[in-house]
């Protein structure tokens, strides 16, 4: 087979394949809102109608939530395991929108044409660039290029409750395939295809300190008595020292240099430090001394207040002792570090710095690890230099400061690796009102995973 031949085929297929995609978009599936949970049911049979049409052996699995979509075609080796998901935001709210977010359409903008609609980026327009592929290689081929397992979940965006239930029941079908593909992610930038190799993991905790058994009057017992927020205030500014590291005993332990390979990779990148802070107003990178903006988002870890509440905070001023502060914290973590052992060693601390007349409570908000794939499996630089073969330049390892859940439950699960690859840019809109994904984005995007397809069966 010539790879001309597949992409030629991509080009000549896409209008056919934008078509299969809006049909997919005006189905309303928001798993979060019980009214649209038959429009749930009816994405996920179309996709199994769609997989079933190019010999996919698809069906539509139930679970306590929205279903699952489940296929399994091909042979050989590798085997493939690729995700997506078919649900979407809610759209509210509904009048900062300029079309209805269910009636997809091509728009002509300045960067381009672009396909509007909720889901066109997250993640229905993702997920096609991948079906797309496997369309023109079993209409091109006539047969498949290795062993590939479909698994379309329709919870994604409402916490995915069904998700690690099914994947233990189901670990047995699934198989043990050599790498997951998750269509989930971005480009670094328009011309600059990436592979997300770092996933950072969280931790959120709770911190609620009392100190008198009511609010009192702080003309009368200001002084005398402990005031819950200033012993708050001065644990939350003790998280950090003058260097911007934070001072919780063992939190660093798992914590580990980036490989200078990866570095250079990130080097390349051009990434403007200055204009990423002047894009929120600000000009002054706030984390540790003598690492880049990449290096503290992607591959460092952070501890961040997130919210604090404590007296009185409504329209005017009341002179009030609390008997309560509060605070929220979550810790963004990396490498191998332990989110429990963290959690111990900060409500230790913590602890330890009580005054007396306080007592201390904690809630946890959830504790996952971070995700690190690991580069040194031939498949990621096969991957990496199919897709910098598709774009303008080349591709990189990239980390990602956020957390994508699925790669972790793919590791603990079923024990593979996840390939993070997307295709989407910063100002598609996520979650926002006129969602959009670039024509370019899903057509290049097709045309990526046919040459990763061919490169990694060659």
């Amino acid at each position: 087979m010539s790879l001309d031949t597949l992409l030629n085929r991509i080009d000549d297929d896409l209008p056919e394949a934008l078509e299969r995609l809006m049909a997919l978009l005006r189905i309303p599936s928001i798993s979060t809102d019980p009214e649209y949970k038959k429009d749930c049911l009816d994405a996920a049979e179309w996709l199994v109608a769609d997989l079933s049409s190019l010999g996919v052996d698809a069906e539509v699995r139930p679970t306590t939530g929205h279903p699952m979509v489940v296929g399994h075609v091909g042979e050989g080796s590798p085997h493939l395991l690729f995700y997506g998901h078919y649900d979407v935001q809610p759209v509210d709210p509904l009048d900062l929108w300029d079309r209805d977010p269910f009636d997809p359409e091509i728009q002509d903008t300045p960067n381009g044409k672009v396909i509007r609609g909720r889901g066109s980026a997250d993640d229905k327009g993702q997920l096609m660039t991948f079906v797309e592929a496997c369309r023109a290689w079993k209409a091109v081929i006539g047969k498949w290029p290795c062993k590939i397992t479909f698994l379309f979940e329709g919870e994604e965006e409402s916490g995915s409750p069904s998700l690690v239930p099914f994947l233990e029941a189901n670990a047995e079908e699934l198989g043990q395939p050599d790498l997951a593909l998750i269509c989930d992610t971005g480009l670094f930038d328009r011309d600059t295809p990436a592979i997300t190799t770092m996933l950072r993991g969280l931790l959120g905790e709770e911190v609620t300190i009392t100190g008198p058994e009511m609010d009192l009057h702080s003309g009368m017992y200001g002084g005398a008595a402990m005031n819950p927020i200033r012993v708050l205030s001065r644990i939350i500014a003790s998280l950090h020292d003058d260097d911007g590291r934070i001072t919780v005993p063992g939190f660093y332990d798992g914590v580990s240099e980036i490989p200078a390979e990866i570095m250079d990779q990130w080097t390349a990148l051009g990434f403007d430090d200055k204009a990423f802070l002047a894009d929120v107003d600000l000009h002054t990178p706030a984390g540790e001394s003598g690492r880049s903006v990449l290096e503290m988002v992607w591959s460092r870890p952070t501890c961040e207040t997130n919210g604090i509440t404590g007296g009185y905070t409504g329209e005017g001023f009341k002179t009030v002792l609390p008997s309560k502060a509060s605070a929220k914290i979550s810790f963004r973590l990396v490498g191998s570090q332990d989110p429990l052992a963290i959690r111990e060693s900060f409500r230790k601390m913590v602890t330890e710095m009580l005054p007396p007349d306080c007592t201390v409570s904690f809630k946890d908000h959830g504790a996952g690890p971070a995700s690190v794939m690991s580069t040194e499996d031939p498949a990621f630089e096969i991957a990496r230099l199919a897709l910098t073969d598709e774009w303008p330049k080349p591709a990189a390892f990239i980390g990602s400061g956020g957390s994508i859940p699925i790669a972790g439950h793919f590791k603990e699960i079923l024990g593979l690796d996840s390939m993070l690859i997307g295709f989407g840019l910063d100002d598609d809109g996520l979650h926002s009102p006129n969602e959009k994904y670039d024509v370019r984005s899903f057509h290049k995007g097709i045309r990526s995973w046919a040459r990763i397809l061919d490169a990694l069966t060659s």
